[in-house]
């Protein structure tokens, strides 16, 4: 919201009343401090990233699934492995956990495409969260808290596919309540905000503790706040989508492990994980954080 301040009611230019020159200027409170500040850098930002503005919702897209795309990869090379571990530990029965694969692998790979193209989204979202669900269940980790916070946080890059996808309204049915395209789309930019930052709670609370981490965590856990509320949301979703890649590559850099390193698979699995994450945060930096936010408040009056 622009203000004119120290102008009082007389207008720009205008003499103050009785020829004096007293300081009018009202002190700006901290919330203005740092939205003025976080203006400069987005307008910054703004110009630096206006090349790739137009690619950033198929980039976005493309890497909220990518956690899929390579899971369905890893399936099928390391097909034997998962059988066995699905029969010995899990204790499934042998056409079972051919079945429970092969859908697996049919579903990530179709739906993720869908996504990609930016068709049928509605089912496409839906069939991935499903994945996510059947595989905590198959494989054991529906109690892993880490596990679940990721995942977690891969639901909410879905959903921002979702609310991206909605731009017209949909069909009524004839004696049913509706919503609207606009309507939904809030919500569930809502929902995806809030469940996007669950990676880096989870992150902040697991690992060993260094004076760096602290100072990382401090700065990733006020950004997630300002992205739940939709406070300068485009400026705290862009430092996370830096904190968060920086990270992996430094973290998870699993391509300079050897082909048997026990620790591969599991830096991998992270790498593409959070790649997921940050192509939601991009879709959230393309989009804005939607009308459930101070962002959007600030614009109305």
């Amino acid at each position: 919201m622009a203000q004119l301040r120290g102008q009082g009611s007389y207008g720009i230019g205008a003499p103050a009343p009785f020829g004096g020159d007293i300081d009018q200027r009202v002190e700006q409170s901290p919330l203005d401090t740092i939205r003025q500040q976080t203006s400069k850098i987005e307008d910054l930002l703004d110009t630096l990233s206006e090349p790739i503005k137009p690619f950033l919702p198929a980039i976005g897209r493309f890497l909220i699934v990518v956690t899929f795309i390579e899971d369905a990869l890893r399936i099928i090379t390391q097909w034997n492995d998962q059988l066995l571990y699905l029969h010995d530990y899990r204790h499934i029965p042998s056409g079972l956990t051919h079945l429970f694969l092969i859908a697996n692998v049919i579903v990530m790979a179709i739906c993720s495409t869908l996504v990609i193209i930016r068709r049928h989204s509605e089912y496409a979202v839906c069939g991935l969260m499903g994945v996510v669900v059947t595989q905590a269940l198959g494989y054991g980790l529906i109690f892993d808290l880490n596990f679940f916070l990721r995942n977690l946080s891969v639901m909410g890059g879905l959903l921002m596919v979702l609310s991206d996808s909605w731009v017209r309204k949909t069909k009524a049915f004839a004696g049913l309540p509706q919503l609207e395209e606009k309507d939904r789309k809030m919500y569930f930019q809502l929902a995806g905000r809030v469940l996007l930052i669950f990676l880096f709670i989870g992150f902040v609370f697991s690992g060993e503790w260094s004076v760096l981490r602290i100072i990382v965590s401090l700065l990733g856990l006020a950004a997630c706040v300002m992205v739940v509320v939709g406070f300068k949301a485009k400026f705290s979703a862009t430092l996370l989508v830096v904190i968060l890649s920086v990270f992996n590559v430094i973290v998870n850099n699993f391509w300079t492990l050897h082909e048997h390193h026990p620790h591969k698979d599991f830096a991998k699995y992270d790498f593409f994980q959070i790649l997921s994450i940050v192509g939601g945060l991009l879709l959230l930096v393309n989009s804005g954080p939607g009308q459930f936010s101070i962002d959007e408040k600030k614009k109305v009056y």
